[in-house]
């Protein structure tokens, strides 16, 4: 058992060194954080989406702008299109690979922001909403694991997580959204850094 632990704790590491090592996705992080910022600078906002675990962490990502994270300051408008009415009532009516575009077109204007995560690059509904946020003038920005898949290529800005185990992956994604975050945080609201030094 605790070889096991331990082999699953170096695959992590393994998983985050490559990651580091390939300097473009730090500068990724560096030009979506860059981004969402302006986004809230201009009084728009962020959608994200994602299935399963990627639901989760898109909830997590959304409720830490509009709560906080390490500062106190504003209320910043993330929205994760998971409420389960929502999903239900779409998935009923118009097919599950509609559920994340309807909200999209529901909340989405041009200048706001639209992230997509899959951690295998080929979720149609997460692929569907893609397309309408590129169609309706969202700037858009994609998660993905895996080798792309089929949504490799089609964001404005995109990110692969290597690795072949999707845990391992869920667990890179979700700690370039902290970072993110972090990043947004500390350009918009330098002051409250300051404090700390």
């Amino acid at each position: 058992m605790l070889e096991n632990i331990e082999n699953s704790l170096n695959n992590a590491y393994k998983c985050v060194k490559q990651f580091i090592n390939e300097e473009s996705n730090l500068i990724k992080i560096e030009q979506i954080s860059t981004k969402i910022a302006a986004a809230f600078q201009n009084k728009n906002k962020v959608l994200i989406c994602g299935n399963g675990g990627s639901a989760a962490d898109a909830i997590h990502f959304a409720e830490e702008f509009t709560g906080r994270f390490q500062q106190d300051r504003k209320a910043l408008p993330v929205i994760p299109l998971t409420d389960a009415a929502h999903i239900t009532c779409v998935g009923n009516d118009y097919g599950f690979d509609e559920i994340f575009a309807r909200g999209v077109q529901a909340y989405g204007i041009p200048g706001d922001v639209f992230i997509g995560i899959s951690t295998s690059g080929n979720s149609q509904n997460v692929s569907k909403a893609l397309q309408t946020a590129k169609e309706d003038g969202l700037l858009t920005i994609t998660f993905l694991g895996k080798t792309g898949g089929q949504m490799k290529g089609k964001a404005d800005l995109e990110i692969v997580f290597p690795g072949a185990d999707t845990a391992r992956i869920q667990e890179l994604q979700m700690l370039a959204l902290h970072i993110i975050i972090e990043s947004v945080e500390h350009l918009l609201f330098p002051q409250n850094y300051q404090k700390q030094t």
